[in-house]
Protein backbone atom coordinates (compact mmCIF):
# COMPACT_ATOMS: atom_id res chain seq x y z
CA UNK A 1 0.00 0.00 0.00
CA UNK A 2 1.28 3.67 -0.96
CA UNK A 3 2.62 5.70 1.73
CA UNK A 4 0.16 9.12 1.99
CA UNK A 5 2.47 11.35 0.19
CA UNK A 6 2.74 8.46 -2.54
CA UNK A 7 -0.81 8.47 -3.01
CA UNK A 8 -1.26 12.07 -3.12
CA UNK A 9 1.70 12.32 -6.15
CA UNK A 10 -0.86 9.49 -7.90
CA UNK A 11 -3.63 11.97 -7.60
CA UNK A 12 -1.47 15.16 -8.65
CA UNK A 13 -0.46 13.25 -11.49
CA UNK A 14 -3.79 12.99 -13.08
CA UNK A 15 -4.79 16.18 -13.26
CA UNK A 16 -2.61 19.14 -15.72
CA UNK A 17 -0.96 21.64 -13.57
CA UNK A 18 -2.06 24.59 -15.29
CA UNK A 19 -1.75 28.43 -13.53
CA UNK A 20 -4.26 31.19 -14.92
CA UNK A 21 -4.77 32.87 -12.15
CA UNK A 22 -3.20 30.20 -9.67
CA UNK A 23 -0.37 31.34 -7.89
CA UNK A 24 0.31 28.13 -5.60
CA UNK A 25 -1.48 24.68 -6.35
CA UNK A 26 -0.90 21.18 -4.98
CA UNK A 27 2.41 21.07 -2.55
CA UNK A 28 1.48 23.75 -0.16
CA UNK A 29 -0.78 24.86 2.76
CA UNK A 30 -3.30 25.75 1.10
CA UNK A 31 -4.28 27.18 -2.37
CA UNK A 32 -3.35 30.46 -3.64
CA UNK A 33 -5.83 32.07 -6.26
CA UNK A 34 -5.64 35.57 -7.68
CA UNK A 35 -9.22 36.79 -8.24
CA UNK A 36 -9.72 39.12 -11.83
CA UNK A 37 -10.59 42.59 -11.46
CA UNK A 38 -14.97 42.92 -11.40
CA UNK A 39 -15.42 39.58 -11.08
CA UNK A 40 -16.49 37.18 -7.59
CA UNK A 41 -16.11 33.45 -6.43
CA UNK A 42 -18.45 30.98 -6.53
CA UNK A 43 -18.11 28.30 -3.79
CA UNK A 44 -20.01 25.22 -3.48
CA UNK A 45 -19.07 22.04 -1.74
CA UNK A 46 -20.77 18.19 -2.06
CA UNK A 47 -19.90 15.33 -0.39
CA UNK A 48 -20.27 11.89 -1.83
CA UNK A 49 -20.70 8.83 0.41
CA UNK A 50 -20.14 5.13 -0.29
CA UNK A 51 -23.39 2.66 0.95
CA UNK A 52 -25.45 6.56 0.81
CA UNK A 53 -24.61 7.98 -2.68
CA UNK A 54 -22.85 4.76 -4.94
CA UNK A 55 -22.50 1.45 -4.11
CA UNK A 56 -18.54 -0.03 -4.63
CA UNK A 57 -20.20 -3.45 -5.73
CA UNK A 58 -22.39 -1.77 -8.26
CA UNK A 59 -21.56 1.25 -9.77
CA UNK A 60 -17.90 1.39 -11.54
CA UNK A 61 -15.01 3.31 -9.97
CA UNK A 62 -14.63 5.89 -12.87
CA UNK A 63 -18.13 6.24 -12.79
CA UNK A 64 -18.37 7.30 -8.97
CA UNK A 65 -15.32 9.62 -9.96
CA UNK A 66 -16.85 11.62 -12.49
CA UNK A 67 -20.40 11.62 -11.10
CA UNK A 68 -18.91 12.94 -7.65
CA UNK A 69 -17.11 15.89 -9.55
CA UNK A 70 -20.35 16.40 -11.96
CA UNK A 71 -22.65 16.78 -9.28
CA UNK A 72 -20.64 19.33 -7.12
CA UNK A 73 -20.39 21.32 -10.34
CA UNK A 74 -23.51 21.65 -11.28
CA UNK A 75 -24.18 23.85 -7.85
CA UNK A 76 -21.80 26.02 -10.06
CA UNK A 77 -24.26 26.23 -13.68
CA UNK A 78 -27.28 26.75 -10.95
CA UNK A 79 -25.51 29.97 -10.14
CA UNK A 80 -24.48 31.06 -13.42
CA UNK A 81 -20.99 30.33 -12.89
CA UNK A 82 -18.28 29.60 -14.90
CA UNK A 83 -16.23 26.81 -12.53
CA UNK A 84 -12.82 27.19 -11.84
CA UNK A 85 -10.61 25.25 -9.04
CA UNK A 86 -11.72 22.14 -6.64
CA UNK A 87 -10.36 20.68 -3.67
CA UNK A 88 -10.86 16.77 -3.12
CA UNK A 89 -10.82 15.25 0.67
CA UNK A 90 -10.81 11.39 -0.11
CA UNK A 91 -10.97 8.60 2.74
CA UNK A 92 -9.95 5.38 1.27
CA UNK A 93 -10.54 1.22 2.68
CA UNK A 94 -6.75 -0.04 2.23
CA UNK A 95 -8.52 -2.31 -0.81
CA UNK A 96 -9.04 1.07 -2.83
CA UNK A 97 -5.78 2.48 -3.08
CA UNK A 98 -4.71 0.37 -5.91
CA UNK A 99 -6.83 0.00 -9.00
CA UNK A 100 -10.43 1.08 -7.90
CA UNK A 101 -8.11 4.68 -7.25
CA UNK A 102 -6.92 4.46 -10.68
CA UNK A 103 -9.74 4.34 -12.06
CA UNK A 104 -11.75 6.90 -9.74
CA UNK A 105 -9.30 9.25 -10.86
CA UNK A 106 -9.43 8.28 -14.83
CA UNK A 107 -13.11 9.28 -13.88
CA UNK A 108 -12.72 12.61 -12.60
CA UNK A 109 -9.93 13.88 -14.39
CA UNK A 110 -11.96 13.25 -17.54
CA UNK A 111 -14.74 15.36 -15.89
CA UNK A 112 -12.75 18.25 -14.39
CA UNK A 113 -11.01 18.19 -18.28
CA UNK A 114 -14.75 18.44 -19.93
CA UNK A 115 -15.93 21.33 -17.27
CA UNK A 116 -12.80 23.23 -16.94
CA UNK A 117 -11.58 22.43 -14.01
CA UNK A 118 -7.84 22.20 -11.86
CA UNK A 119 -7.72 20.72 -8.99
CA UNK A 120 -5.93 23.13 -6.63
CA UNK A 121 -5.32 20.67 -3.03
CA UNK A 122 -7.27 18.52 -0.89
CA UNK A 123 -6.59 15.76 1.75
CA UNK A 124 -6.11 12.13 1.60
CA UNK A 125 -6.86 9.60 5.03
CA UNK A 126 -7.93 6.09 5.50
CA UNK A 127 -11.04 5.06 6.36
CA UNK A 128 -13.46 1.90 6.09
CA UNK A 129 -15.51 3.40 3.63
CA UNK A 130 -15.22 5.63 0.59
CA UNK A 131 -15.89 8.65 1.34
CA UNK A 132 -15.19 12.10 -0.78
CA UNK A 133 -15.75 15.58 -0.19
CA UNK A 134 -15.40 18.30 -3.16
CA UNK A 135 -15.09 21.71 -2.98
CA UNK A 136 -15.87 23.32 -6.34
CA UNK A 137 -14.73 27.17 -6.82
CA UNK A 138 -16.54 29.19 -9.79
CA UNK A 139 -15.99 32.79 -11.00
CA UNK A 140 -18.67 35.03 -12.36
CA UNK A 141 -19.21 38.97 -12.85
CA UNK A 142 -19.54 40.80 -9.77
CA UNK A 143 -23.67 40.35 -8.89
CA UNK A 144 -24.66 38.40 -11.67
CA UNK A 145 -24.93 35.17 -9.74
CA UNK A 146 -28.31 33.60 -10.06
CA UNK A 147 -29.82 32.94 -6.35
CA UNK A 148 -32.82 31.16 -5.30
CA UNK A 149 -34.89 34.04 -4.24
CA UNK A 150 -36.33 36.31 -6.88
CA UNK A 151 -38.77 33.97 -8.16
CA UNK A 152 -42.35 36.53 -8.33
CA UNK A 153 -45.75 35.69 -8.55
CA UNK A 154 -46.40 35.57 -12.43
CA UNK A 155 -42.92 34.13 -13.02
CA UNK A 156 -43.11 31.01 -15.18
CA UNK A 157 -41.10 28.19 -14.13
CA UNK A 158 -38.86 26.39 -16.54
CA UNK A 159 -36.90 22.91 -16.87
CA UNK A 160 -33.88 21.99 -18.92
CA UNK A 161 -34.01 18.68 -20.11
CA UNK A 162 -36.50 15.80 -19.25
CA UNK A 163 -37.00 14.89 -15.94
CA UNK A 164 -36.58 11.25 -13.99
CA UNK A 165 -33.60 10.03 -15.82
CA UNK A 166 -31.33 9.75 -13.69
CA UNK A 167 -33.68 8.04 -10.90
CA UNK A 168 -35.10 5.46 -13.57
CA UNK A 169 -31.55 4.48 -13.81
CA UNK A 170 -30.75 4.31 -10.38
CA UNK A 171 -34.42 2.16 -10.43
CA UNK A 172 -32.77 -0.16 -11.89
CA UNK A 173 -29.88 -0.27 -9.83
CA UNK A 174 -31.93 -1.26 -7.10
CA UNK A 175 -33.30 -4.11 -8.80
CA UNK A 176 -30.30 -5.91 -9.69
CA UNK A 177 -30.95 -4.64 -13.72
CA UNK A 178 -27.75 -2.86 -14.29
CA UNK A 179 -26.27 -5.59 -15.72
CA UNK A 180 -28.98 -6.39 -18.48
CA UNK A 181 -27.53 -5.12 -21.49
CA UNK A 182 -31.17 -4.88 -22.50
CA UNK A 183 -31.09 -1.68 -19.93
CA UNK A 184 -27.61 0.12 -20.32
CA UNK A 185 -28.95 3.20 -22.32
CA UNK A 186 -31.36 4.14 -19.52
CA UNK A 187 -28.13 3.82 -16.77
CA UNK A 188 -26.21 6.92 -18.24
CA UNK A 189 -27.77 9.67 -16.85
CA UNK A 190 -27.67 8.06 -13.27
CA UNK A 191 -24.08 7.03 -13.66
CA UNK A 192 -22.92 10.01 -16.20
CA UNK A 193 -24.79 13.27 -15.34
CA UNK A 194 -23.93 16.37 -16.87
CA UNK A 195 -24.08 20.17 -15.36
CA UNK A 196 -25.74 22.59 -17.52
CA UNK A 197 -22.97 24.75 -17.60
CA UNK A 198 -23.32 26.76 -20.89
CA UNK A 199 -26.80 26.90 -19.97
CA UNK A 200 -26.81 28.09 -17.06
CA UNK A 201 -23.97 31.15 -18.18
CA UNK A 202 -26.27 31.77 -20.60
CA UNK A 203 -28.90 32.22 -18.85
CA UNK A 204 -27.01 34.62 -16.39
CA UNK A 205 -25.17 35.97 -19.52
CA UNK A 206 -28.80 37.10 -20.45
CA UNK A 207 -30.11 38.60 -17.15
CA UNK A 208 -33.04 35.68 -17.92
CA UNK A 209 -33.85 33.97 -14.70
CA UNK A 210 -35.06 35.88 -11.78
CA UNK A 211 -34.33 32.58 -9.36
CA UNK A 212 -32.84 29.10 -10.63
CA UNK A 213 -31.46 26.04 -8.79
CA UNK A 214 -30.35 22.13 -10.34
CA UNK A 215 -32.97 19.51 -9.80
CA UNK A 216 -30.27 17.36 -7.71
CA UNK A 217 -33.10 16.54 -4.94
CA UNK A 218 -36.09 16.09 -7.73
CA UNK A 219 -38.14 18.70 -8.64
CA UNK A 220 -40.54 18.85 -6.07
CA UNK A 221 -38.07 19.08 -3.30
CA UNK A 222 -36.35 21.70 -5.31
CA UNK A 223 -39.13 24.04 -6.61
CA UNK A 224 -39.69 24.34 -2.93
CA UNK A 225 -36.36 25.32 -1.94
CA UNK A 226 -37.23 28.05 -4.52
CA UNK A 227 -40.31 28.62 -3.18
CA UNK A 228 -39.64 29.15 0.43
CA UNK A 229 -36.32 31.41 -0.47
CA UNK A 230 -38.30 33.74 -2.75
CA UNK A 231 -41.78 33.91 -0.15
CA UNK A 232 -43.98 32.41 -3.29
CA UNK A 233 -46.04 29.41 -4.12
CA UNK A 234 -45.96 27.22 -7.41
CA UNK A 235 -48.43 25.64 -10.08
CA UNK A 236 -46.96 22.88 -11.93
CA UNK A 237 -48.74 21.68 -15.02
CA UNK A 238 -48.21 17.71 -15.28
CA UNK A 239 -49.04 17.63 -18.88
CA UNK A 240 -45.54 19.75 -19.55
CA UNK A 241 -43.38 17.92 -17.36
CA UNK A 242 -40.61 16.81 -19.72
CA UNK A 243 -40.71 12.91 -19.18
CA UNK A 244 -38.22 9.86 -19.79
CA UNK A 245 -39.72 7.11 -21.68
CA UNK A 246 -40.38 4.26 -19.64
CA UNK A 247 -41.01 1.10 -21.35
CA UNK A 248 -43.81 -1.11 -20.78
CA UNK A 249 -42.10 -3.86 -18.79
CA UNK A 250 -40.72 -1.57 -16.45
CA UNK A 251 -44.09 0.29 -16.36
CA UNK A 252 -45.62 -3.22 -15.17
CA UNK A 253 -43.08 -3.12 -12.46
CA UNK A 254 -44.62 0.16 -11.09
CA UNK A 255 -42.47 2.95 -12.44
CA UNK A 256 -44.53 5.96 -13.18
CA UNK A 257 -42.74 8.68 -15.23
CA UNK A 258 -44.87 11.18 -13.71
CA UNK A 259 -43.57 10.51 -10.47
CA UNK A 260 -39.96 9.80 -11.47
CA UNK A 261 -40.06 13.05 -12.76
CA UNK A 262 -41.63 14.93 -9.59
CA UNK A 263 -39.81 12.98 -6.71
CA UNK A 264 -36.97 11.31 -8.45
CA UNK A 265 -33.18 13.36 -8.09
CA UNK A 266 -30.03 13.35 -9.70
CA UNK A 267 -31.19 15.07 -12.99
CA UNK A 268 -28.85 17.77 -12.27
CA UNK A 269 -31.28 20.36 -14.81
CA UNK A 270 -31.67 23.42 -14.47
CA UNK A 271 -35.08 24.86 -12.76
CA UNK A 272 -35.30 28.32 -12.88
CA UNK A 273 -37.96 31.40 -13.19
CA UNK A 274 -38.19 33.64 -15.91
CA UNK A 275 -40.93 36.84 -15.95
CA UNK A 276 -43.97 35.94 -17.96
CA UNK A 277 -42.95 38.49 -20.52
CA UNK A 278 -39.44 36.62 -21.48
CA UNK A 279 -41.32 33.40 -21.27
CA UNK A 280 -42.39 34.03 -24.95
CA UNK A 281 -38.72 34.63 -26.48
CA UNK A 282 -37.11 31.75 -24.35
CA UNK A 283 -35.65 29.50 -27.17
CA UNK A 284 -36.75 26.18 -27.32
CA UNK A 285 -33.50 25.19 -26.73
CA UNK A 286 -29.68 26.28 -25.97
CA UNK A 287 -26.51 24.62 -26.69
CA UNK A 288 -28.50 21.84 -28.19
CA UNK A 289 -30.47 21.35 -23.82
CA UNK A 290 -33.97 22.09 -24.78
CA UNK A 291 -36.14 24.56 -22.38
CA UNK A 292 -39.46 23.58 -21.59
CA UNK A 293 -42.11 25.91 -19.27
CA UNK A 294 -44.02 23.85 -16.85
CA UNK A 295 -45.81 25.97 -14.58
CA UNK A 296 -46.25 29.42 -12.96
CA UNK A 297 -45.39 30.80 -9.67
CA UNK A 298 -47.99 31.95 -7.67
CA UNK A 299 -48.75 34.72 -4.63
CA UNK A 300 -50.86 31.92 -2.84
CA UNK A 301 -48.10 29.57 -0.62
CA UNK A 302 -48.09 25.76 -1.26
CA UNK A 303 -47.20 23.97 -4.69
CA UNK A 304 -49.80 22.39 -6.71
CA UNK A 305 -49.58 19.86 -9.78
CA UNK A 306 -52.55 20.26 -12.33
CA UNK A 307 -53.81 17.61 -14.22
CA UNK A 308 -54.97 17.12 -17.61
CA UNK A 309 -58.39 17.33 -16.44
CA UNK A 310 -57.42 20.49 -14.80
CA UNK A 311 -57.74 19.43 -11.07
CA UNK A 312 -55.01 20.18 -9.23
CA UNK A 313 -53.50 18.22 -5.90
CA UNK A 314 -50.53 19.90 -3.52
CA UNK A 315 -47.38 18.80 -4.70
CA UNK A 316 -45.39 17.87 -1.38
CA UNK A 317 -41.75 17.81 -1.35
CA UNK A 318 -40.84 14.38 -1.90
CA UNK A 319 -37.41 13.97 -3.44
CA UNK A 320 -34.28 12.81 -1.86
CA UNK A 321 -33.73 14.37 2.23
CA UNK A 322 -31.28 12.20 3.91
CA UNK A 323 -33.12 12.80 7.11
CA UNK A 324 -36.27 11.35 6.49
CA UNK A 325 -37.17 8.47 7.90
Amino acid sequence: MDREDQLIERVRRRFPNLTNGLRVGIGDDAAVMAARKGTEWVVTNDAFLENVHFLRKAHLASDVGYKSLARATSDIAAMGAQPRYFLLALALPAACTSTWLDEFLKGMAAAARQFGLMLVGGDTTKYPFVLINLTVIGEIGAGRAVLRSGARPGDRICVSGRLGEAELGLRLVQRGLHKNRRWKNFLWKHVHPEPRLALGRWLADHRCPTAMIDTSDGLSTDLGHICKASGVGAKVFAGKIPLVNVPPELRRMGIDALQLAINGGEDYELLFTVPQRMAGRLPRQVEGIPITVIGEITREKGMTVVDAAGHGKAMRPGGWDPFRG
